[in-house]
């Protein structure tokens, strides 16, 4: 790790949320508190609410708003929290923004609006727009695949100096984009770059990467950040052996057939592990009794791998 590399912002293991919920418009307000004390005892290094593994966009503006609310109050600022703004709706991106704020919430994360794609020059006209009215910094969230359009490398460039964005998270899988964007981030602004996908997580530390937003970190965070201390400190063996460990957790997130899968998959398994529920916000439900099933004889898999350990033994002490 150098000097630079330790100046930017956000660094390490930012596990995304699930939202915990224990009706249609209802959180499960103990489960919320139980998995932010998990993550926070973890040793991960901050929490995104409210973003894809969030279900922010099948949320109410109501409940949205809540999990902030609650999200700040149980974090107890152990960790820097960002939450999710992304919106079809500019003014609703805003005041989600404002209230985030009000809540003691750190930063702001906010992927182009969806629906009706805009344009790569009215994708950076209306990002300059938004941050200009945002009274916390921003990290740009890269999800092509579920928003329809990239924050292409050009947007990228002519954002550098927004003083208002502090880095961008990358889910597109494409790893010549994301060298791309380090490049020209880490070339002229202290912005982090973050990846999305767990399985390339360590790859893009190695590369000069900053860590990941990675959805299992939810149910293994002392693991996750262990993966992330390896590869940012050159550990080439422990990246292999970690890595391994990383190809076994993905059968957790393909029990199901949908895209929805691997939500489910971690919910499923945080119920089981008796840390928050597994209801799904509509239109999604919970896996049935033969894919609970399933994740519950993965799960006893999994504890017999000793790199996953600690996690399973700290659920188990919390009982």
């Amino acid at each position: 790790m150098n000097n630079y590399s330790s100046q930017r912002p956000y660094r390490g293991i930012i596990p995304p949320l699930v939202t915990p919920l224990s009706g249609a418009d209802d959180l499960d307000e103990a489960g919320l508190g139980h998995l932010i004390n998990h993550l926070c005892e973890g040793g991960v290094h901050g929490l995104f609410i409210l973003g894809t593994t969030g279900e922010a966009p099948s949320l109410s503006y109501r409940l949205r708003r809540k999990m902030v609310e609650l999200s700040c109050i149980f974090t107890k600022k152990r960790l820097p929290v960002l939450v999710g703004i992304t919106d079809t709706a500019f003014v609703e991106s805003v005041e989600l923004a404002h209230h985030a704020a009000e809540c003691g919430a750190d930063a702001v994360v906010v992927a182009p609006p969806y629906y009706l794609p805009p344009g790569q020059p009215e994708l950076l006209e209306y990002l300059n727009d938004l941050i200009a009215e945002l009274p916390l910094p921003c990290m740009l969230y890269n999800m092509p695949p579920l928003t329809k359009v990239e924050i292409g490398t050009a947007v990228v460039e002519q954002l550098l100096n927004n003083k208002g964005i502090v880095g961008l998270k990358d889910s597109s899988g494409d790893m010549s984009y994301f060298h791309h964007i380090e490049n020209l981030a880490h070339a002229s602004s202290n912005w982090s770059v973050l990846m999305g996908p767990e399985l390339l997580m360590m790859d893009s530390v190695l590369s000069g990467g900053d860590g990941g937003v990675t959805g299992g970190a939810n149910l293994f965070p002392r693991f996750f950040s262990a993966a992330w201390s390896a590869a940012d400190n050159g550990d080439l063996p422990a990246v292999h052996n970690m890595q391994e460990t990383m190809i076994q957790l993905q059968q957790l997130y393909s029990v199901g057939k949908h895209a929805s899968a691997g939500i489910k998959g971690i919910k499923c398994a945080l119920d089981i592990l008796g840390i928050s529920s597994a209801r799904m916000a509509e239109p999604f439900r919970a896996f049935n009794e033969p894919e609970k099933q399933a994740v519950a004889s993965l799960l006893d898999e999994l504890r017999e791998n000793p790199l996953l350990a600690a996690d399973f033994d700290a659920v188990k002490s919390r009982d």
